[in-house]
């Protein structure tokens, strides 16, 4: 039972939906005045995978998943749709798609941000002369201003998640969509974008300042998108939408497909809408989402701060004259190797995991290497398992397997402190994997931080109906959100971070080994 869903009394008189659009799954939640979830529903997101390396997402199966996850949580929650103050939609950042401004028929399927079809691309554009000088170029622009606008990541290196280089790929590979842009008619969207032109039947084209800061073509310290990454990579201006705030009226979902007009009050990406659902208001706050990807977000308040590699700055949301920003960082393959383990059989069910890897003292120096992106910056460093021997076990591969997020939290964590100069508060965290208290206790021994955990773990969903409900009158101001917050378990440093030494030496030169 969802988080909040208690025995039902009467129908509440008005409700708003937050629905999220992840990576693995669609979930709806319906909430109350209380934020109750009075309703909710839940459908798997199929992806595709045409060639090696890439990953695509049907647009039409998105579509219909997506009416149908609203209509059956409306259902579950026994309230009509005229019911509904306001939608909240959050997404799943950097995955995209073009189309044609007339027709509306899509040049391809949405390609999606674990895609690595620009890897020859990415690999060509960092060893070229032209980005070496760039390079220089920003290096002593910083140098001399300070400013960190000049250590922007999505300029001074390349990699395969941008959006930037597989916009770049589809303008050298499809054809239609290149003619169409020299016209003015190719429209650019994230998920957020195409989901909104759908609901209003072609009447409503645009995005918010999270979803938009997400793709790296947008610049946060300008907040708008960028005319010189663009012009370096041949993407044509025209195709982008208008950016607009993020608790905004977007106008209504046409009647045709709910049987009433419903009132689109927030679209927002979906590590800004955790944040946002974990009432991460003021700078130092602190969110580590742990879902498909592993993602530590810290509040930088009016202020961005940006790294070379490990981190970089993001809108978090804009509310009327409000910009709160965040600086983030983040490790692919979390949820997405845990349920591969599931898939080759290691452990039946999830929740089978942290007991697994509790049953043993450790994992007999068997160590587990997630795919990289940030830190290591290599597109082709390989997942891997290193140290296995005859008396390995199913437990032993478990256990290094959730040993590997706690150790990449506490590298992103000391990164964070070094380099953020705000004092860091309690880290609040969310998604399917905090669920795992194996995990979350050694993360909060080797962060030496108290770690609080919602009885809801689905905080994308309940950050979009935040901002939906302020936008909507439902709720009044922040502060009255952050009375509706529910802390369910806290997790306090129980371990001496010396304990740990050995086992995580052993795991950083697993991690070497897997680079390149």
């Amino acid at each position: 039972m969802p988080w909040g869903q208690q025995e039902r009394s009467a129908a509440p008189a008005r409700c708003v939906v937050g629905v999220d659009v992840g990576s693995t799954v669609m979930k709806c939640h319906v909430y109350d005045r209380a934020a109750t979830v009075r309703g909710y529903s839940c459908r798997k997101v199929e992806s595709l995978y045409p060639h090696a390396g890439w990953v695509e997402l049907d647009p039409e199966v998105l579509w219909s998943q997506f009416v149908g996850v609203i209509k059956e949580a409306i259902q579950d929650a026994g309230i009509h749709m005229k019911q509904i103050a306001g939608l909240g939609i959050s997404t799943q950042r950097s995955t995209f798609i073009t189309w044609h401004k007339r027709t509306g028929k899509p040049f391809h399927n949405f390609i999606s941000w674990q895609d690595l079809r620009s890897a020859e691309l990415v690999n060509s554009w960092n060893k070229s002369l032209l980005l070496k000088v760039i390079n220089v170029i920003f290096t002593v622009l910083h140098f001399l201003t300070g400013n960190d606008r000049f250590l922007a990541p999505s300029i001074l290196t390349f990699s395969t998640h941008q959006t930037s280089m597989k916009l770049s790929w589809v303008f050298k590979n499809i054809h239609e969509a290149e003619e169409a842009a020299k016209k003015n008619n190719c429209c650019f969207g994230t998920v957020d974008t195409w989901l909104l032109y759908r609901l209003t039947k072609g009447s409503v084209y645009a995005t918010d300042y999270s979803n938009a800061s997400a793709t790296g073509v947008f610049e946060p310290f300008t907040k708008c998108w960028n005319p010189t990454l663009c012009k370096l990579l041949s993407i044509p201006m025209s195709i982008y939408p208008p950016v607009k705030d993020t608790s905004f009226n977007f106008g209504t979902a046409d009647s045709e497909i709910f049987g009433v007009p419903i009132p689109i009050m927030a679209v927002v990406a979906d590590q800004q809408s955790a944040m946002f659902g974990e009432c991460c208001f003021h700078p130092g706050d602190v969110k580590l989402t742990m879902g498909t990807g592993g993602f530590w977000n810290v509040n930088t308040g009016e202020h961005l701060f940006a790294s070379r590699r490990d981190l970089y700055p993001l809108i978090g949301w804009k509310i009327g004259e409000e910009v709160v920003y965040l600086t983030e960082g983040c490790v692919s393959d979390i949820g997405t190797v845990i349920k591969w383990a599931q898939d080759i059989n290691l452990f039946t069910n999830v929740d089978e995991t942290a007991k697994m890897a509790q049953s043993i003292v450790d994992s007999e120096g068997v160590c587990f290497v997630p795919g990289f992106q940030m830190s290591a910056n290599d597109p082709y460093s390989c997942a891997s398992f290193v140290g296995l021997k005859p008396s390995t076990t199913r437990n032993h591969l478990v256990r290094a397997i959730l040993e590997s997020v706690a150790f990449r939290n506490k590298q992103l964590y000391d990164i964070i402190v070094k380099k953020i100069h705000i004092p860091l508060q309690t880290v609040r965290a969310d998604g399917g994997v905090s669920n795992n208290s194996f995990v979350m206790q050694m993360t909060s021994d080797l962060i030496k931080k108290k770690i609080e955990k919602p009885g809801n773990a689905d905080m994308s969903s309940l950050g979009a109906a935040f901002l939906a409900g302020l936008a909507s009158g439902f709720w009044t101001d922040k502060e009255q959100l952050k009375k509706l917050r529910r802390t369910e378990t806290i997790f306090e440093p129980q371990k001496d971070l010396e304990e740990y030494k050995p086992a995580m030496d052993t795991w950083l030169q697993a991690m070497k080994r897997s680079m390149h």
